[in-house]
């Protein structure tokens, strides 16, 4: 009897010291978590853009005098040599007429430069043209690698680009050449105390953009007096901290949001300009900023000129690494480290990362794909601490 009764009470002592333990142990911390995967990521630059006319003309007061009332309003479409605005010269005396001869031989000589380069645009685009031909049958041969007929093909488009541009420089110098002869031509008809009228023509066929002097008055030379351009030509200028342009390099994908339509355009970005600048942030910081000038791949719709965007370049991308969120990163021991689920308790793992943006982190070393981790780790965990996941 006294047996039984022994191993009875040793029996409820059991019972009675499991439940103590199980009233009285730390209860587990609920913890959100995320599973290390692989699948693609990408790295992007996210600041505003804003679209604008790729090529604008400014037609500008070749002289002093008084400028008629300008009939076009913005929207009205022009061709090139039509009449925009007319203007009735001053009296010029000797020494602004000797202004005016300078000013037509610094156009004749910006005007055989502009010549120049085009022909040498031309020459440059023949020969990339060769190089890419040649690169296409070395591609299919399987003698050069896919990306250098890529770089290729890229040094073909740029080159034609150059050339366009270039071929827009030679028409506006053209136009400033006969700007600056028809005022010598209107000042020198003004001598013997004519009204001689001045008329200023299109350089380009286009739309008017705006009208800078629409009411009749005095203007004094160089006065914008209205843009002329294509609407339709638009490219994007994004401008980024000086150091998010580093990696920024061209024809990288720039995926244009927030533009009024119901999906993101794909543009290219064509130009990093080579000189920063100063602009005063929001808070009141001075930042350096750099402009990044994008193209258009999608059709822009019925967007024009001055819209605002939201554009975010690709600077990096993999369509496969393993990746987890950025929230369950911290640092420790001057290592970057998570916590990892192991038999639902919380265990340190350093880690080595890689890529990162503000929503995913590649990881190179440390994790394998499957391996649970805690996001966001508060100060109550620890090694061994145990979790339990909140639903």
């Amino acid at each position: 009897m006294v047996s039984q009764r022994r191993i009875v009470l040793t029996f409820v002592a059991v019972i009675l010291a499991g439940l103590g333990y199980l009233w009285l142990r730390p209860k587990p911390v609920q913890v959100e978590t995320a599973q290390a995967a692989r699948g693609p990521m990408q790295v992007t630059v996210d600041e505003e853009g804003e679209t604008r006319v790729r090529d604008r003309f400014v037609v500008a007061a070749p002289l002093s005098g008084r400028v008629e009332r300008i009939t076009l309003d913005e929207g009205d479409r022009v061709s090139a040599g039509s009449v925009v605005a007319r203007m009735f010269p001053q009296p010029l005396d000797p020494r602004t007429l000797a202004e005016g001869s300078a000013h037509l031989e610094g156009a004749q000589a910006a005007k055989r430069e502009a010549a120049a380069r085009v022909e040498q645009a031309r020459a440059a685009v023949e020969q990339a043209r060769r190089a890419a031909t040649r690169a296409r049958h070395l591609s299919k041969d399987g003698t050069i690698s896919a990306e250098e007929l890529e770089l290729a093909v890229l040094e073909e488009t740029t080159r034609q680009k150059e050339l366009e541009a270039a071929e827009f420089s030679a028409r506006k110098a053209d136009y400033e050449v006969q700007a600056a002869e028809g005022a010598l031509l209107a000042a020198s008809g003004r001598t013997d105390g004519s009204n001689a009228e001045f008329e200023l023509h299109s350089p380009v066929d286009g739309t008017v953009l705006r009208v800078r002097e629409e009411s009749e008055r005095v203007v004094s030379v160089g006065t914008p007096l209205l843009e002329i351009g294509d609407p339709t030509a638009l490219e994007i200028v994004i401008d980024i901290l000086s150091g998010d342009a580093v990696p920024v390099r061209p024809d990288a994908p720039v995926l244009i949001e927030d533009w009024g339509g119901d999906h993101p355009l794909l543009g290219r970005v064509r130009l990093v300009e080579p000189s920063g600048f100063t602009k005063v942030s929001a808070l009141g910081v001075e930042e350096q900023r750099v402009n990044v000038v994008a193209d258009f791949v999608d059709k822009p719709g019925t967007m024009g000129d001055g819209y605002r965007v939201e554009a975010r370049i690709v600077v990096w991308k993999s369509d496969d690494v393993l990746k987890i969120p950025s929230s369950a990163l911290f640092r420790r021991r001057s290592a970057w480290n998570v916590f990892v689920v192991v038999d639902r308790a919380s265990r340190y793992r350093e880690v080595e990362i890689g890529h990162r943006n503000p929503l995913e982190v590649e990881i190179v070393k440390g994790l394998d794909a499957g391996e649970t981790v805690i996001l966001h780790p508060s100060d109550l965990l620890d090694d061994g601490v145990r979790v339990e996941a909140s639903k």
